[in-house]
Parts: C-alpha cells; sequence; structure tokens
C-alpha cells in the first residue's frame, strides 16, 4: 500500500470496479458475456476465457483512472498477465488502484445468514498480494433474515479476518451483504448499522478498513459508518439491481459510491466490435461515475 493509493481511494471522485467472479460464479459471468459453456471444456479453459474477458475490460480506453477509483481482482485474475504485466501492476500504471477478492465462498445458510467459508492459506496469500503491489482486499458474506445473534456473527467474523489482513499491511474490505430480497431489509440493515459500528469502535486508531453495503432501503442511514474515523470508504454493491435502479437508489446516498459487478457489465459481449464493446462500457462508466459523485 503506497500513500498515493491511500489518497486516491480515500479522497479521489469516482468508483470501484468488481471484476472478482470466481469459480462458482465464473460460468454464469461468461454466459452473460454471450460464451456458453459448451465453449470450453475445461476448468483452465474456463479461466482463460474470463481473463480474455476481463483484460478487455481493463485495457479498454474507457476504463481509465478519471472516473474509476479501483478494480477488485479474482486470486487467478492478480496472477495472471495484461500486456505483459501482471494485472495488479497494470492498473496501478494505469492509475487504477487494486484490491483483492480472498475469501472462498459462503458457507450453509444458517439463522438466516451465511458465514464465510474458512480461507485456507490466507497469510501467504496477502503476502503474494503485496509482492503484487495490491492495496486492499474483499471478502463477502450474506444476510437474509433480521436475526441480531447471526448478524453479530457475521460481523464479528469479518472483522476478526479484517484484522489479520490489516496486519499484513492492507485494507480490508467488509462486505456483509444484505439480500435485496430480504422481506425484513431495513430491519436487518439497522442491526447490520449497529453491530459494524459497535466493531469500529473497538479498533485502535491506525486500524483501517473499508466497507462493501448493500444500498440502505432507507436513504443515508450510512452516513455515520462514512464518516467514521477507522473507515477510509464506504462502497456500495449492485446486489442484483439492474444499472438504472442501482444508480438511482445510489445517488440518494450521499458519500456513498458504488463497487458495481454485474452493474457495470451487463452491456458486453463477447461478439462486439471492439467499437461497440468501448462504447458499451464507456456508457457503464460514465452513469455509475455520476450516480457516485453527484448527488440528490
Amino acid at each position: 500500500m503506497t500513500q498515493e493509493q491511500f489518497d486516491k481511494v480515500k479522497n479521489g471522485k469516482g468508483f470501484i470496479a468488481a471484476l472478482d467472479q470466481s469459480g462458482g460464479s465464473t460460468p454464469k459471468a461468461l454466459n452473460d458475456y454471450g460464451i456458453n459453456e459448451d465453449q470450453y471444456n475445461s476448468e483452465e479453459e474456463m479461466f482463460t476465457l474470463v481473463h480474455e474477458m476481463r483484460t478487455r475490460i481493463i485495457t479498454s480506453p474507457s476504463f481509465n483512472a478519471d472516473k474509476i477509483l479501483g478494480a477488485i481482482l479474482f486470486e487467478q485474475t492478480m496472477d495472471r498477465k495484461v500486456e505483459g504485466k501482471y494485472t495488479s501492476d497494470y492498473l496501478n500504471d494505469k492509475g487504477v488502484v487494486p484490491f483483492l477478492k480472498v475469501d472462498k465462498g459462503l458457507a450453509e445458510e444458517e439463522n438466516g445468514v451465511q458465514l464465510m467459508k474458512v480461507i485456507p492459506g490466507l497469510d501467504e496469500l496477502l503476502q503474494r498480494a503485496k509482492e503484487r503491489n495490491v492495496f486492499g482486499t474483499k471478502m463477502r458474506s450474506n444476510i437474509l433474515e433480521a436475526n441480531k445473534e447471526a448478524i453479530a456473527k457475521v460481523v464479528e467474523q469479518q472483522f476478526e479476518i479484517g484484522k489479520q489482513i490489516i496486519s499484513a499491511g492492507l485494507v480490508p474490505i467488509i462486505e456483509p451483504e444484505v439480500n435485496i430480497n430480504a422481506n425484513d431489509k431495513a430491519e436487518i440493515e439497522d442491526i447490520l448499522k449497529e453491530e459494524i459500528t459497535k466493531a469500529l469502535d473497538k479498533l485502535n486508531d491506525d486500524q483501517l478498513v473499508m466497507l462493501k453495503l448493500t444500498i440502505p432501503t432507507n436513504a443515508n442511514l450510512y452516513k455515520s459508518l462514512i464518516e467514521h474515523p477507522n473507515v477510509v470508504r464506504v462502497v456500495a454493491l449492485s446486489g442484483g439491481y439492474s444499472r438504472d435502479k442501482a444508480n438511482e437508489l445510489l445517488k440518494e446516498n450521499d458519500g456513498l459510491i458504488a463497487s458495481f459487478s454485474r452493474a457495470l457489465v451487463t452491456d458486453l459481449y463477447a461478439d462486439q466490435s471492439q467499437e461497440e464493446f468501448d462504447k458499451g462500457l464507456a456508457d457503464a462508466v460514465d452513469s455509475i461515475y455520476d450516480a457516485s459523485v453527484n448527488k440528490k
């Protein structure tokens, strides 16, 4: 982590692109891009195709530091190269700060939440990320019901691993996603805010985190989290909303910026000409940037 990276993430105008679909979600990401499962014969071929898709995005002139602060990468993307450079170094040279997804997926649902699976070899992965000049990490949990004890366990797990990441010299993105279709979404978010606030208040002054949260039902609910001294930035996931809907909701929340995945790449397809692809990406980038910096 460099001071230049920190200043950009903390104070820059723009959003963070999420390009971190992993093993379980890669087939769907490729299918949405126009590449069906019968077009590859192995996991290696699948990951090569998704890296080619990400390379096309990252190298596009529409993907630039004027509007994109950072990009979240899957481990294999970090370890592969773009135009002869490791992906994270290519992004740094472009002025886009690299992050790394470190979780290994979700455990089975229990008491209305999904904790993260155990993350084996995390210390080694964090060391490799530092060598690749990565700034921070991301890890996702999932909350589906307003169960206070279970939500507290989600936050506890996130911050416990977050402290391990901080000790390695990186900034963790804590991501306890609230399912957008939860019947009691607003109640879940009130509980989650309370639990995150408790966890933040226990951190030392030099223990800094980022938060990645579902856009709240009640606008500006997370204002106090955005302003918390231990929080570098709060970003929002699109969570299955369409890009237009996610942008509309994001605009209602002061200080909250996007970290969209599906909503970023919705209109990108493998069979597009380079001109069509760049235009589709530019339109997405422009609209998400506008929603991140121009509020109602």
